[in-house]
């Protein structure tokens, strides 16, 4: 075993074997271990349910998936990562340090430690759930040594060695419960990377356990631990609040429930991952709120109800990429064009509390024409995604939830972006992205790796500048992606990379 500190604490790292092998743009994997909570999970039932547990489900607690999280079976994993300085420790020590804090900070969100489950039923329908085994998560040691920070933050383009920051790649969150026993694929994954001159820090989420906001509050949590002392730290008294790992359902709703299909991977659809390229664009604070002032005037300008909400700043930068990627693409004038936006519902649903864990968003889209996108100015497009937004309803949203257990759809990205001709966009730029002190300095950058890469996929993020700047992460197709790129309209809002 690699990790003595950890072992003297009972806990957490298991496994940890030796593998050398290259996982693309000389990323080079040393060793993999299995990461276990280092509080052992609650002797609880059955999660959320009136469901009477067997035998099995008496010793292990039970998670069964919502509406929410089971949509988003055919989905790839969650996969962000960090880009920090170079630590005062690097090799084993490193790598060791951070097994140990993200044991302790396992020991909170432990549901992720658990196991994918589907159970077949003999009435020809299947449920999905989250068994709490406390098998462990991944841990990936790896090093770059001929990648730099510059390498990563000082081009507009996304090298594509940093999709090999991520473990994972490529797998659908129903894998998980696919996969034989023998190669089980745990719901979290870390790849810590050493770089010439800095880490980079990636993990992938099993999309069904959790959400962006559930991401990175984990995240968030290792981060604190670690940066104040890991294994001496009181977890209690963290700053970075407790999850809350009972699921949510509608009143009435069954539980678990069971979808009306006999085998799981009857469910999942593999989209066809077409050649894309991405790009990293930052708005400094000044130019959202130009983007926003010019967006709301001209609603203003063209006569809008007085009563309108102003649109918001993220509504404005959305707008303006929407618009800029109609025009890279070179999208007909009469080209129906949707933009798919991802609204939170925690805080706009009762009894979903702001540390849930698990899916809570929903999304709204906004339709019209290409020509209309750009001819009808930013804030006309602008207002498209403002009413897209404002028609949450949580009645509706109830009524779809509770519709959805007899009529289950499923979101498959290639119905999302439209193969070519929409966008959507996920994240949030309220995630605490640049909080994620270990404790030797702030990151440097935040980047994706290839999970759901299809054309007309936008990652949302905080920009570094923090206090209303944004940055998205632009995925289309490369000939699009080069027009966008010397789009004069659309390049005059983004800062210059560093």
């Amino acid at each position: 075993m690699e990790m003595e500190d950890a072992a003297s604490e009972k806990a957490a790292v298991v496994g940890s074997r030796p593998m050398e092998g290259d996982s693309g743009g000389g990323v080079r994997v040393l060793s993999r271990r299995s990461v276990r909570p280092l509080t052992p999970p609650p002797p609880t039932k059955c999660n959320g349910s009136h469901h009477q547990p067997n035998k099995e489900e008496e010793e292990i607690e039970v998670i069964h998936l919502t509406p929410w999280d089971l949509r988003l079976i055919s989905i790839d994993y969650i996969q962000k990562g960090i880009l920090l300085p170079k630590p005062p420790s690097s090799g084993a020590a490193l790598v060791n340090a951070l097994a140990s804090s993200f044991s302790r900070a396992l020991g909170r969100f432990y549901s992720f430690a658990g196991r994918l489950a589907a159970d077949e039923r003999e009435d020809g329908t299947v449920t999905l759930s989250v068994r709490c085994t406390g098998d462990g998560a991944e841990f990936v040691r790896a090093v770059a040594p001929e990648v730099t920070v510059a390498d990563i933050v000082s081009s507009l383009y996304v090298p594509k060695v940093v999709w090999a920051f991520y473990p994972l790649r490529e797998v659908l969150g129903a894998d998980a419960a696919l996969a034989e026993p023998s190669s089980s694929i745990p719901l979290v994954s870390v790849q810590v990377t050493e770089l010439a001159d800095g880490v980079f820090i990636g993990m992938s989420l099993n999309h069904s356990a959790g959400d962006g906001t559930a991401f990175w509050h984990l995240f968030n949590t290792w981060s604190e631990i670690h940066r104040r002392g890991g294994s001496d730290i009181v977890v209690s008294d963290l700053n970075t609040p407790a999850p809350v790992l009972k699921r949510w359902f509608v009143e009435g709703s069954p539980i678990p429930i069971p979808m009306p299909f006999p085998k799981l991977e009857h469910i999942v659809r593999r989209f066809d991952r077409t050649a894309v390229q991405e790009c990293f664009f930052t708005f400094s604070v000044a130019s959202v709120k130009k983007l926003k002032a010019r967006a709301n005037a001209e609603m203003k300008m063209a006569g809008g109800e007085t009563s309108s909400p102003t649109i918001s700043s993220l509504q404005a930068v959305l707008a303006h990429l929407w618009r800029a990627v109609c025009r890279a693409r070179r999208l007909p004038p009469e080209q129906p064009t949707f933009y798919s936006v991802v609204v939170g519902c925690r805080g706009r649903v009762a009894g979903i509390p702001a540390g849930y864990v698990g899916n809570a968003m929903v999304f709204a889209r906004a339709d019209a024409t290409a020509g209309e996108v750009e001819q009808n100015g930013l804030g006309w497009t602008a207002r498209l995604l403002n009413r897209a937004v404002a028609s949450f309803d949580e009645d509706g949203m109830r009524e779809s939830l509770a519709k959805w257990v007899g009529e289950p759809d499923f979101a498959y990205m290639d119905k999302l972006s439209s193969r070519g001709t929409a966008l959507v966009t996920g994240s949030s730029p309220r995630f605490d992205v640049f909080g994620n002190d270990f404790g030797w300095g702030k990151p440097v950058a935040v980047r994706s790796g290839s999970g759901n890469k299809a054309d007309g996929k936008a990652t949302v993020y905080e920009g570094p500048e923090r206090g209303g700047s944004v940055s998205l992460e632009v995925c289309i197709a490369p000939d699009a992606l080069a027009r966008l790129v010397v789009d004069q309209e659309f390049m005059e809002a983004v800062s210059a990379p560093a």
